[in-house]
């Protein structure tokens, strides 16, 4: 997986903040997808930034990468 912030995001704090975020929750959620993927992470530039945000948005993406798998 690759994290990409751009500095829109803020100073460096926050944005390592931010990979932190991504970080965790991809790695409660990669057991859901059903194969490999190389995954290229490109976080919205949002007011607040939660881990429960980030871990529905890769609840929805996987579900639906593996929909399109089996047809």
């Amino acid at each position: 997986m690759g994290i990409a912030v751009s500095k829109k995001h803020g100073k460096a704090v926050t944005r390592n903040a931010i990979k932190r975020l991504v970080r965790e929750a991809f790695r409660n959620c990669c057991d859901k997808l059903q194969r490999n993927y190389s995954i290229i992470v490109l976080p919205r530039i949002a007011e607040e930034y939660s881990y429960d945000k980030m871990k529905n948005g890769f609840d929805i993406c996987f579900k639906k990468v593996n929909l399109c798998e089996k047809s």
